[in-house]
């Protein structure tokens, strides 16, 4: 979890492999408001000092840079985000103009869709461990609830209104965002479909960015261990185990590398079975899942230390991953008519939850 440091950064707690520190250089906000058909382009930055600003920009960077979900993104070779932005690095434009260019191209995107939703956007300028990264935080507008005074031939009449513009509030999760590190390939981000001149676009990664964007660490595992279940299941082998296997090794991947090489875990799931190997092999390539991805330990701890089962009868079990494959602990066993039954062994006592 990540806490402000004294400093004014933010910094990762020790539970991570790897300590990451960030610090907010420049922060500004613009209002694209649909509703009232008012787009306000800041000309100031906000001001970083206040504690208020301090930590709404805390929250919210925090829970989109730790985000597994996150998509990588490399620019296409005709990105003119990626042209400006170098223009701004090289200090031939300056953060309010580049924030404004960044701000009118996602203008110019919401007014062609064919949804129109307000929101505001942050641009913020980061150092990720000593490296320059650019934030963009689209903080779409919920409709909340207010009150009014207005004053009436009676007196004071106190009224509930709709508010229009209300900002995600730092326990909500943004829904899109981009973070850009100073190489071409390092950007990371989620983003929603819309559909403009009857096309389905993403605005931030085809509009703004200009970028191609690959399966996030969170789709990956998920995509896996679906077709690892998937190919078991073709084959009538228990898909349980095939799920247990490759969340096992995803896990103990974890411990000695930071990238999951998708292939290597078909070939320690299904490797009594050259059959079901090559059909996973085939599944992962048709997934458009890359070569390697790069899985933290946290998402691999979270998403792999249980196994949770549902039966065709409505018995759902969720196993500690290390007992899933240990006979001593949990037993599966195909009976003579076609059905399956689960032995749960060494219980020392039943707790009611």
């Amino acid at each position: 979890m990540m806490v402000w440091t004294g400093n004014g950064s933010l910094k990762e707690g020790k539970e991570s492999m790897m300590e990451t520190i960030i610090g907010v250089n420049k922060a500004i906000l613009h209002i694209l408001d649909f509703n009232s058909n008012l787009t306000v382009y800041s000309a100031s930055e906000l001001e970083l000092g206040k504690s208020s600003v301090a930590e709404f920009l805390m929250k919210h960077i925090e829970k989109a840079y730790c985000d597994p979900g996150a998509k990588p993104a490399s620019f296409n070779p005709d990105s003119r985000f990626q042209e400006q932005l170098a223009a701004y690095r090289g200090g031939e434009l300056s953060f309010v103009d580049f924030s404004v260019q960044v701000a009118t191209w996602m203008v110019e995107a919401i007014a062609s869709s064919d949804k129109l939703i307000s929101a505001d956007l942050l641009v913020c300028d980061l150092t990720v461990n000593g490296e320059p990264v650019l934030a963009l935080l689209k903080c779409n507008n919920r409709i909340g609830f207010t009150h009014q005074v207005t004053q009436t031939e009676a007196g004071i009449c106190n009224e509930i209104i709709n508010h229009y513009a209300i900002l995600p509030n730092p326990s909500q999760k943004i829904d899109e965002y981009a973070f850009v590190g100073s190489g071409s390939a390092e950007i990371r981000l989620a983003d929603k479909k819309c559909r403009i001149d009857g096309r389905e676009v993403f605005v931030l990664s085809d509009v703004v960015l200009n970028c191609q964007a690959q399966v996030s660490p969170k789709e990956t595992i998920g995509r896996v261990t679906d077709i690892a279940r998937k190919v078991a299941e073709n084959h009538g082998e228990n898909p349980a185990i095939a799920v247990s296997k490759a969340k096992t090794f995803i896990l103990e991947n974890t411990e000695v590398s930071e990238v999951l090489d998708p292939m290597e875990l078909g070939q320690e799931v299904f490797a009594a079975s050259p059959i079901m190997r090559q059909e996973y092999l085939q599944e992962v390539e048709q997934a458009g899942i890359a070569g390697t991805v790069k899985i933290d330990r946290n998402l691999a701890v979270k998403t792999g230390r249980t196994q949770k089962i549902k039966t065709d009868t409505g018995i759902e079990l969720s196993i500690p991953i290390d007992y899933f494959q240990n006979k001593e602990y949990v037993e599966f066993i195909n009976q003579p008519d076609g059905t399956l039954s689960i032995a749960l062994k060494n219980i020392g006592k039943l707790l009611s939850k």
